[in-house]
């Protein structure tokens, strides 16, 4: 004996078969808390001209009104480079006053003071490691040494400066040490040419070497004197004091 079932109607949520009865229309679940997106008309479009000359405004998607002026950021950015220092003079280091102030020295009787005013580093760390260069051409390794030197050297004469000349003496220890530097270049060139000379000729380097001492004793005593005050009645001892200082260096080169 057969039995009928009776089958509902199949329903599709784009169309179909009507709905019969009570059987109701499904619906595709959505997602909780989903907000509603805008559709596309609702963004608006704004379209940025960088190279205009003009300045101008847009609605924003609020109400509110953007405005663009005229030169933008690329301009800016090219016109505040091109107005920027060079990279060394942001540094403090000058190329044309370094060769000015080590050129002056190359001539012990008339050095140009006036250079020298305006004290710096830079033109003596040069020379510190073109001496180091040298020695380390001749197989010595000195870099720590000579730099322990050049420190020492200008505390030593800051410090005789300032007893002798008393409450009168303003030289300070940056010009001092910018002035221990500049005139150590004798004392390069000796470095320098004490890689030519034979190590068998001991009287002969002797007599290079003092006549180089002495040249940077005269440049250094007479730029101390110039350019600070009260030190002009002890011009010997100051002297005596530079002779010690690059006599200390002559010796390094030496042996």
């Amino acid at each position: 004996m057969t039995k009928d079932f009776t089958v509902p109607p199949v329903v599709f949520p784009s169309g179909g078969t009507p709905a019969t009865g009570n059987v109701q229309q499904r619906r595709v679940p959505t997602d909780p808390f989903q907000p509603s997106r805008p559709s596309s008309s609702a963004i608006p479009f704004m379209s940025f001209d960088i190279g205009s000359s003009a300045s101008s405004s847009s609605a924003g998607p609020f109400g509110g009104t953007i405005a663009f002026s005229s030169s933008s950021s690329f301009g800016v950015g090219a016109a505040s480079f091109e107005d920027e220092e060079p990279l060394l003079d942001e540094l403090g280091i000058h190329p044309d006053q370094i060769w000015k102030k080590t050129r002056s020295i190359l001539n012990p009787f008339r050095i140009n003071q006036t250079v020298h005013k305006d004290s710096d580093l830079s033109g003596p760390i040069f020379l510190y490691l073109a001496l180091c260069l040298f020695q380390l051409l001749a197989g010595k390794i000195q870099f720590g040494v000579i730099l322990g030197w050049i420190v020492v050297s200008s505390i030593f004469l800051y410090v005789v400066f300032n007893m002798l000349a008393g409450r009168n003496g303003n030289l300070n220890l940056h010009t001092c040490t910018s002035l221990v530097g500049y005139c150590l270049l004798p004392v390069v060139i000796l470095s320098a040419v004490s890689l030519f000379v034979p190590q068998g000729a001991g009287p002969a380097r002797f007599v290079v070497a003092a006549v180089f001492v002495l040249w940077a004793t005269r440049a250094s005593s007479n730029l101390v004197l110039s350019l600070a005050d009260g030190g002009d009645e002890h011009r010997g001892l100051i002297a005596y004091a530079c002779f010690l200082i690059y006599t200390l260096f002559s010796l390094l080169v030496i042996f």
